[in-house]
């Protein structure tokens, strides 16, 4: 999916991104952060790299929701010394040994890195593949303004911090943090045939969730994980989570 970078300037633009973002930008100086920014009502807005250049915040975000992110920032900066604008940079991507300037994905080693400069693309991982293994979601697929960030597992992927403080959204993140246990999220399951992304999950003729990337024999799920069991389907594909066999 295509990217873009943002570079956000001003002197009050470290401030200004603790108070939006799930994650702490004091992390910045380890290396790359991922985070989101969320609505008021605690769902999904964005979710993006964040790294520092030359003084700068450098932050990477899918293309399709640059315009809305970059547009909602700079809603939120008031009068706060903070710019938002696009560059020129593009990001390249790829497994095995780091390029010099490269950065290490955050939300799994098997992710590879990252490199930004003139050059774009990748060296053809399949990065489905590997985001199906590992349950990572991905920003128009899995991640949608119906999501919450804790059943798309930003925990696991290092992508929020409850220690930080406030944040927009935080409330009702934190909320869900101190719950029992989840009823619904995302998750792995095995599936027998193929189906399109968006296809709802049935048991019973009952809708129990909806079918995301799929790879080989393995997808991506959102599911409600108390309906769950045998007889799962999604379209003419067989469905099985957990400790229920195809």
């Amino acid at each position: 999916m295509p990217r873009r970078i943002l570079r956000i300037t001003g002197s009050d633009a470290e401030r200004f991104l603790q108070g939006l973002i799930t994650n702490d930008i004091n992390r910045l100086q380890n290396g790359m952060l991922y985070a989101a920014m969320l609505t008021p009502q605690g769902k999904y807005m964005a979710d993006f790299f964040l790294l520092r250049d030359n003084g700068a915040i450098l932050l990477d975000v899918a293309e399709n929701i640059a315009d809305m992110l970059a547009s909602r920032m700079k809603i939120y900066k008031l009068r706060a010394d903070v710019n938002v604008e696009n560059s020129d940079l593009r990001v390249y991507r790829g497994i095995g040994n780091r390029p010099e300037g490269a950065y290490l994905d955050p939300r799994h080693p098997d992710m590879g890195w990252r490199a930004y400069g003139d050059q774009e693309g990748g060296d053809g991982t399949d990065w489905d593949k590997i985001r199906v293994k590992h349950c990572i979601p991905e920003s128009g697929v899995e991640l949608t303004q119906n999501s919450y960030i804790l059943e798309a597992g930003f925990e696991r992927l290092n992508g929020v911090d409850f220690k930080k403080g406030c944040f927009v959204g935080q409330e009702v993140t934190a909320r869900m943090k101190h719950k029992t246990e989840l009823r619904k999220g995302l998750a792995v399951v095995e599936i027998a045939g193929a189906a399109p992304v968006g296809t709802s999950i049935t048991r019973d003729d009952k809708t129990i969730g909806t079918l995301f990337t799929q790879s080989g024999a393995r997808a991506i799920a959102h599911l409600r994980f108390d309906r769950t069991g045998d007889r799962m389907k999604a379209g003419d594909a067989k469905v099985c989570f957990r400790a229920v066999s195809c």
